[in-house]
């Protein structure tokens, strides 16, 4: 009995020197340096697990605030390309209208047609090969075009009508690999050469030019016009490029470029000239 005793009263002494003890330290402010030094104990426990949690999450927050900010400039972009783009069709627009006007004014007055009666037509498709150069041109029969009739630029000679239908016509260019067009060059009256063409987008050369012909760069050759011929007299065809005369060779090789500009054919006239005409 007297242990037992002692006991509670031993229970009963200590917790009344913590009480005693806790409000002393309450009076003299050691409270707060034991409740900061807990808070601060679980602060440090804590801590690990907080810049974990910080880890994880500012870099999903930075990565959503990216993606928005993404958005945002890929959309800006995206408008800044179109407007180019739109400015450049306008450019292309209106170089491409420039381009048809300079053509359509040069047909206007031809002067190596004389009072010849044409036909103007609009280029509507390009077909070419490694041999074969040709176009498409809006006339045809109902318009007075027929085959074999010549076709000419503002430069010069285009090439002829070789198949015709109703309401178009498709035009052999003098580049085309089965072109053969009879010149004069030099001094009038000029002397005779055939001018061939050997493919699409590729220089004229010339036949029946004798070797040593004095030719300079530039020289023009014409049709020559000749009685029967396919194309009437005095249209400019192609200018020397070079010309070179072998040791054994009984003719000049000539090299010569079209005198119209048979890469940008926006407008053409077919000329009323031939046995059908």
């Amino acid at each position: 009995m007297p242990r037992r005793s002692r006991r509670p009263r031993t229970t009963l002494l200590l917790l009344v020197l913590a009480a005693v003890t806790i409000i002393t330290l309450d009076a003299r402010g050691g409270l707060h340096v034991v409740t900061s030094g807990a808070r601060s104990v679980a602060s440090d426990a804590f801590s690990p697990v907080r810049s974990g949690v910080n880890a994880i999450v500012e870099p999903i927050g930075s990565f959503l605030a990216g993606s928005v900010h993404y958005g945002a400039v890929r959309e800006q972009n995206q408008k800044l390309q179109a407007e180019i783009d739109h400015l450049k069709m306008e450019r292309a627009t209106a170089a491409d209208q420039q381009e048809a006007l300079k053509q359509l004014s040069a047909l206007l007055a031809l002067p190596y047609l004389g009072n010849l009666q044409t036909v103007p037509a609009e280029v509507t498709d390009f077909g070419s090969s490694d041999f074969a150069a040709t176009i498409d041109i809006d006339m045809g029969r109902s318009d007075g075009v027929l085959l074999g009739m010549p076709v000419v630029g503002a430069g010069g000679l285009v090439g002829q009508v070789v198949t015709v239908s109703h309401h178009t016509a498709t035009v052999r260019l003098i580049t085309d690999g089965q072109s053969a067009v009879g010149t004069r060059y030099g001094a009038a009256p000029g002397s005779l050469a055939v001018v061939n063409g050997t493919g699409a987008g590729k220089p004229l050369s010339a036949d029946l030019v004798p070797s040593n012909t004095p030719l300079s760069d530039g020289e023009v050759f014409s049709t020559s016009g000749l009685q029967g011929a396919l194309f009437p007299p005095g249209i400019p065809v192609a200018r020397v490029q070079s010309t070179h005369t072998g040791s054994t060779a009984s003719q000049e090789s000539v090299v010569l470029q079209p005198e119209a500009d048979l890469a940008h054919l926006r407008y053409v006239t077919v000329v009323l000239w031939g046995p059908s005409a």
